[in-house]
């Protein structure tokens, strides 16, 4: 099996593979005589129909028997109150400086302990949907979240009889040493008010990657379930020899026969799920598509596995009457009203906050498939960085690399933010990655080695705006199917030795443009300064080696020779 849920008594014990005192505390609750385990979609369904507040609406679920519902099954939807999006400032990494693993695993026990009055429910699945990487996880919530266990069963793969099999004969990860994803969750945690210098006061989300587990208290919103279980799954990865990827992908086929395997990486809101899933018209005799959110690529094969069968979508894009609307199979806060008929529907756009959010079947992308066995030849980093064109090529792979580690773009609606952070400020989000519990050089040498070592082509995208003038949809699918069909007739960019430009009409950079060039380079200056600071910063724990800063800091000085 690819991780172990069972061991020899030999196995069993402090320092051993998948023990440790988190892992104990969390883990151990999941045998209480409290608790009742949920196997499939059908009670995990019922459950959520019928708890307190559920929104049963007249949309039936689109060939629901194929997902293992009822023939009948509809469409259901739960509202979480004022918090919608998910909220960084909980989260605490085991090994991160500023995490006092003590106190929180104190927490913790108090947590476990409080829920020993309430009936909890334990479901199991599979992440990862391909023999070469499965993972299982584990999640112990309690009644009255019932929406949210079904939900995270949709959003993962739930453990049908023929993913069972799979997992089975799948081969071991890390040579059988990686345990089971055991993550142990209470919405109704009432908080931590007296220890404000270990943790929020109200909500926690606390990670011990090493052994695979995680609490997540006083969050409802199902963005954190679902990032939170991703994030151990991607952590595992890591250490397996993938890159893990928060990101889309997809296979061209050419009209020669060749393949072209693009990678897109960018935050909720840049563009990364309309490129994954644009269809350009039907010119291509075949696309298949990974995934638009997470997905890993063996460093070695370039061969590159899904992690989840469904798509985890904002609403605000998919008005009531949209065609799309048909594979939805869950739905979050949103409204809902009566259509002409008398039927309840859902009010998908965002009238009632900022961040509707629905589960949708793979069926919405009739040419998805789970792997994708031809090597990766492109990565693209998306970014609104105003001062980047449409598409440029970047050279070294250290500088392809640390362009990824420096991914500049702006904040999502998903995100719920501390008071006073300007929610329109231009971000570094590493790799687009917000949600990765290990350091960063960890990534930063996977991408490089893809580039290095694999030829694996890397580009930035810009599809925001590009010195005052927008990006539109069609510039960025035209940029990408010039690189596909290797039409973009790609040229040095003034001084830059390892950066290229593909002139795109209306996005021509004027180099001679003084303002434009201090714009640019105060830009990288802004990169550099962020891998300058992370030598320092929580304790060097995401410091990147001597080679990222020396490539970021030849762009700066390349922009200064414009002057």
């Amino acid at each position: 099996m690819s991780t172990k849920s069972h061991y020899k008594r030999s196995e069993i014990g402090p320092g051993k593979p998948g023990f440790s005192k988190t892992r104990s505390i969390i883990e151990a609750p999941f045998y209480g005589n409290n608790v009742t385990k949920v196997t499939t979609l059908k009670e995990a369904y019922k459950l959520a129909k019928n708890s307190p507040g559920t929104i049963v609406t007249d949309m039936p679920v689109y060939r629901g028997e194929e997902f293992g519902l009822e023939p009948d099954a509809k469409v259901l939807l739960f509202n979480d109150g004022s918090i919608t999006g998910r909220y960084a400032p909980a989260r605490r990494i085991t090994g991160k400086e500023g995490t006092n693993t003590e106190k929180l695993d104190k927490i913790i026990m108090d947590a476990v302990y409080d829920t020993r009055w309430k009936k909890l429910y334990h479901a199991e699945v599979v992440i990862g949907l391909d023999p070469e990487f499965m993972v299982k996880a584990h999640l112990l919530i309690p009644e009255g979240e019932e929406n949210l266990l079904y939900s995270w069963m949709l959003n993962f793969q739930y453990m049908s009889e023929y993913y069972t099999k799979m997992f089975k004969d799948s081969v071991p990860v890390g040579g059988g040493k990686e345990a089971d994803v055991y993550i142990f969750s209470d919405p109704q945690w009432k908080g931590c008010p007296d220890q404000p210098d270990v943790c929020d006061p109200k909500c926690l989300c606390y990670f011990n990657t090493e052994t695979n587990c995680a609490a997540i208290l006083g969050m409802r919103y199902f963005g954190e379930h679902k990032k939170g279980t991703l994030t151990l799954a991607w952590a595992i990865a890591n250490r397996n020899g993938y890159a893990s990827c928060h990101g889309g992908q997809k296979e061209y086929t050419l009209d020669d026969g060749s393949k072209y395997v693009a990678a897109v990486f960018g935050l909720s809101g840049s563009g990364k799920s309309t490129l994954t899933h644009a269809k350009h018209d039907g010119k291509y005799p075949a696309i298949k598509v990974l995934h638009d959110d997470a997905f890993i690529i063996n460093t070695d094969t370039c061969a590159s596995v899904a992690l989840e069968p469904t798509y985890f979508d904002k609403t605000a894009d998919y008005p009531c009457d949209s065609e799309d609307n048909k594979y939805l199979l869950t739905v979050q806060n949103c409204s809902a009203t009566v259509d002409e008929d008398g039927k309840v529907v859902i009010v998908t756009e965002d009238i009632r906050n900022g961040n509707g959010r629905a589960i949708k079947s793979k069926l919405w992308s009739p040419n998805r498939v789970d792997k994708i066995d031809s090597p990766v030849n492109a990565i693209f980093w998306i970014m609104k960085d105003p001062t980047i064109p449409p598409v440029v090529r970047l050279k070294g792979a250290s500088l392809a690399s640390v362009m990824g580690a420096t991914l500049a773009t702006k904040r999502s609606s998903a995100e719920r933010l501390k008071e006073g952070v300007d929610p329109n400020a231009l971000v570094v989000e590493p790799y687009a990655n917000p949600f990765r519990t290990y350091p960063l050089v960890n990534d930063y040498e996977k991408f490089k080695k893809l580039v290095a070592d694999k030829n694996v082509d890397c580009f930035i995208i810009n599809t925001g705006e590009f010195m005052g003038k927008k990006v539109q949809k069609e510039d960025t699918l035209g940029v990408l199917e010039a690189v596909v069909e290797g039409k973009a007739d790609f040229k040095k960019w003034g001084p830059f030795e390892d950066i290229e430009i593909f002139e795109w009409e209306g996005f021509v950079p004027d180099l001679s443009d003084k303002d434009y060039v201090s714009q640019l380079q105060a830009r990288m200056q802004d990169r550099l300064n962020y891998v300058k600071n992370l030598d320092t910063a929580e304790g060097g724990y995401n410091k990147l080696p001597q080679d990222a800063l020396d490539a970021i800091q030849r762009v700066v000085d390349q922009a200064g020779q414009l002057k």
